[in-house]
């Protein structure tokens, strides 16, 4: 016990820089709190101690501001950066090494007994506001942006944004020195290629709309000078004389 707490005390020093010390990080980390009373409520659930095991959880919501049901499964190094709000439903699993930031919902979408929620392959990194919905799987090593919405399986390595999820970058084949830690779910000079033909299509735009008033104009001065033409012509001279 004491072995896995020194591993998950190190791996806030490693993905929290605002960590500076192990009293600090023992007494003032909500998350680690979380994970703890998880731990007793899971112990209990196990031993077919439901009630007991959902008033330990509910307490740890009152304390921590994170609700994590007892009958969820949650493997080693899990680190809940600032946690309020962050929910994880009963049938939910969460790999080593995952990265949860505030806000995030691992929920179902039906009522059905059985599996009903998400499983979080070793080393996610879900970004805050984000939800994902349904027994789906989130590959290794993937990232989940800010405020995505993901109802789909997401494969290893995979970065997803955006409401429904999308994927903008898939790095699967990278070597492990590329596929670095990315807090809150997000990568510097990460181009979204929905965004980037987004971009483009408006420029495309501009540039017809300026083709069109150019073409516009072009056609007034040719109309003015037929109109000059006109005039001067021997036969628009002879009319007047006529008149």
């Amino acid at each position: 016990m004491f072995k896995q707490l020194r591993e998950e005390i190190a791996t806030i020093f490693e993905r929290d820089p605002a960590a500076r010390s192990t009293w600090e990080v023992l007494t003032c980390y909500p998350g680690l709190h979380a994970i703890y009373l998880y731990k007793l409520s899971s112990r209990l659930w196990a031993l077919r101690l439901h009630w007991l095991g959902r008033l330990v959880s509910h307490l740890g919501r009152w304390l921590t501001g994170i609700e994590i049901h007892p009958g969820a499964t949650i493997g080693k190094r899990v680190f809940i950066d600032h946690g309020m709000g962050v929910v994880i439903g009963e049938t939910a699993e969460i790999g080593d090494d995952c990265t949860l930031y505030h806000g995030v919902t691992l929920g179902g979408t039906t009522w059905n007994k059985g599996k009903r929620h998400p499983t979080l392959g070793t080393g996610v990194v879900v970004g805050t506001g984000a939800k994902i919905l349904g027994p789906i799987r989130i590959g290794d090593g993937a990232k989940v942006g800010s405020n995505a919405v993901v109802v789909k399986d997401v494969p290893d390595e995979a970065t997803v944004v955006g409401v429904p999820g999308r994927i903008v970058e898939a790095s699967a084949g990278q070597p492990a020195a590329a596929r670095r830690f990315a807090a809150y779910a997000v990568v510097q000079n990460q181009d979204d290629p929905y965004a980037k033909a987004i971009q483009e299509m408006v420029a495309h735009t501009h540039e017809l709309e300026d083709a069109v008033a150019a073409l516009t104009r072009r056609l007034a001065e040719l109309e003015k000078e037929l109109a000059e033409h006109e005039a001067q012509s021997p036969l628009a001279e002879n009319l007047r004389a006529v008149k």
